[in-house]
């Protein structure tokens, strides 16, 4: 006689094909962000799953709070899937806005195009593949071991590159949402339980233009800027020295990863504009890590105008703006119970219990935990985030992966709704 387990695997085995066409659906309507134009992938999806009998909740955000921040449209959905009084009420959230595809591609985009049992296209690994391993696990559970008691809530959001405020962030906020425990997209084999913070700032640094041909009428913002960059830099290198304590993590670290400035060859740059992204260890306080940047940036351009011996209107100045802060995620007593039965069920798929850890990205996740939901990523990827090229040329899923990964989250499902 077959176990629930086993007739869940077999469910998942037999409407596969069809799990596969659906992330295809799902990547092939671009959702590039920026610019951020992303309701119309939510439009799709509640469509495709209205197949399922799943009835999917369309929550936009105002148009006023999205163009402030940058995007141009956010419709979030929620799917509530009810089963019964009494029990918990468990999210699974996964998030369909991507960074854009960028250059070196070997296959379209877009295009989802399968290669060698792998699917490949933006957000085939992160994470619209999530969009079919949370309905399909949903599905296979309501048609074998439907649950008596407690509710799965489906979140589809669309604002994790921009750091999840109008996504998850923006449901919680409303009150439209307030699961017991979480389990949140994710990218490898792994049971991701801690994550860094990341702290993004916009530094404007303001000099004064002139033609090259007389370059001491004007004051070189790039050239400051160089100042600017040694000095972030070194701050980048000192950081190689403080060591976290959660396995999985290593140390902070600082990336400028974008510079935009001047206006034509023969002009001495009047303003340069740079982006930089600091990633840190759940044991940093955020507030203390703004501050000291924003006195390393004060710092060097105090001493590009000495070295200049530029003062008043003709020194350099520089500005600073927040552009983001996600907080680290810190694990929660209560995720004990996900922990173990992802650990549980991924040995017993993969042969390999996958390891309970923390990673430097950040995700979604922490806005639950701020919220005192205990929360988890796990999903489809492989055994490293380098091998899915997220975030890089050819992202891509192995269907396998997609398929196991399914089986797992239909197994830990069966036992968090018993």
């Amino acid at each position: 006689m077959t176990t629930p387990y086993e007739q869940l695997d077999a469910w998942i085995d037999a409407h596969f094909d069809e799990q596969v066409r659906f992330l295809q659906e799902l990547v092939r309507v671009p959702t590039d962000t920026p610019p951020g134009n992303n309701a119309p992938h939510a439009e799709r999806t509640a469509e495709l799953i209205k197949a399922f009998g799943f009835k999917a909740e369309k929550h936009p955000v105002p148009a006023r709070d999205v163009h402030g921040y940058g995007m141009q449209s956010i419709t979030n959905l929620i799917v509530r899937r009810p089963y019964g009084k009494g029990g918990i009420t468990l999210a699974l959230n996964a998030h369909g806005d991507v960074v854009p595809p960028g250059e070196g591609w070997q296959h379209a985009p877009y295009g989802a195009e399968i290669e060698d049992g792998k699917m490949y296209g933006r957000a085939t690994a992160v994470s619209k593949s999530d969009f079919s391993t949370f309905s399909f696990a949903v599905r296979a559970l309501e048609a074998v071991a439907r649950p008596t008691k407690g509710a799965i809530e489906l979140h589809f959001t669309y604002d994790e590159e921009f750091g999840g405020l109008l996504g998850p962030g923006w449901l919680l906020a409303q009150g439209l949402t307030k699961p017991d425990l979480m389990i949140a997209a994710g990218f490898s084999y792994e049971v991701v339980t801690a994550h860094n913070g990341c702290l993004q700032l916009e530094v404007t640094i303001n000099g004064k233009m002139a033609h090259a041909a007389v370059p001491h009428t004007g004051v070189d913002a790039l050239q400051a800027a160089v100042f600017v960059m040694n000095a972030l830099y070194a701050e980048n290198t000192a950081y190689q020295k403080v060591r976290s304590k959660v396995k999985g993590i290593h140390h902070p670290y600082l990336n400028i990863g974008r510079i935009e400035g001047g206006t034509n060859t023969n002009v001495i740059p009047g303003k340069v504009v740079l982006k930089l992204d600091r990633r840190m260890i759940p044991e940093e306080n955020p507030a203390r890590v703004e501050a000291r940047l924003r006195k390393v940036i004060a710092d060097a351009t105090r001493h590009f105008n000495r070295w200049r011996g530029v003062r008043g209107a003709d020194a350099v100045t520089s500005d600073v703006r927040r552009i983001l802060l996600a907080n680290a995620m810190t694990p929660l007593k209560g995720n004990a119970p996900l922990v173990h039965a992802l650990q549980k069920h991924g040995a017993a798929v993969f042969g390999e219990q996958p390891p309970a850890v923390g990673t430097p990205l950040y995700t979604d996740v922490r806005l639950y935990v701020e919220r005192g939901i205990p929360g988890v990523i796990y999903g489809a990827g492989p055994r490293t985030v380098l091998e899915s090229h997220a975030k890089r040329n050819d992202e891509r899923i192995d269907l396998q992966d997609l398929r196991r990964a399914t089986k797992v989250m239909a197994r830990s499902l069966c036992d968090l709704m018993a």
